[in-house]
């Protein structure tokens, strides 16, 4: 993996603003928050900042990964958005490519996760100490060699969806950690957060926010 930080000039996506929250479609190769260095500094977080100096960090996606992000507005918005995630009440819908076609049509993978600690931030399934993770997977395209995937994680775990295609024997293509041989040729990891279902800070009605995957 390159270890060279060159986030991409993408302009800033706005997807939904209003009093309470704010919703951004992250491009893949910028960190949500900065990491540790001066050249890690340029992140989502940051670049939301300096249009919406009161945003809030409420989750975060992988580096590599796109798609549907949430700040909050309001210190308020930002504990209530904290709670349903942390409650799981917040409903996250994934596109993926993947290496290979499942032989199956739909399915879930329920593998317990936790860091590799030699190898970090690399994670793996351990049954006797890992941390309870599953995730729902629909076939949505055949495509040959490989497959389009909708994926609904039910946990958050680092890197859960892709150690868990891994385990499916379908490695997301892209992937500069889990992926091997052609299925590593990619520009980019073939993951994106499409959609974000949450309920309002203000009133609680639920809430539907998209982003349609750039692949």
């Amino acid at each position: 993996m390159d270890a060279t930080y060159s986030p991409p000039d993408d302009p800033l996506v706005v997807l939904h603003e209003d009093h309470e929250v704010l919703l951004v479609d992250k491009p893949s190769g910028l960190l949500s928050v900065p990491g540790k260095g001066p050249d890690l500094e340029d992140c989502l977080l940051a670049r939301v900042q300096d249009v919406f100096p009161e945003a809030l960090l409420v989750h975060r996606l992988d580096r590599d990964t796109s798609g549907v992000m949430i700040f909050a507005r309001t210190p308020h918005a930002q504990r209530h958005l904290g709670l349903q995630f942390e409650k799981r009440m917040t409903r996250k819908t994934y596109v993926a490519r993947v290496w290979g076609v499942p032989a199956e049509k739909k399915g879930t993978v329920d593998l317990p996760l936790i860091v590799d600690w030699p190898n970090r931030p690399l994670q793996k399934i351990c049954r006797e100490t890992g941390k309870p993770a599953q995730t729902d997977w629909r076939l949505l395209k055949d495509e040959g060699k490989t497959a389009r995937l909708r994926l609904m994680p039910h946990t958050g775990r680092s890197h859960q969806l892709r150690v868990h295609m891994l385990a499916l024997g379908h490695p997301i293509l892209g992937d500069p950690f889990y992926a091997t041989g052609a299925a590593a040729d990619y520009p980019r990891l073939m993951l994106h957060s499409e959609e974000l279902r949450f309920k309002h800070p203000d009133g609680g009605r639920s809430t539907k926010i998209r982003a349609k995957a750039p692949f």
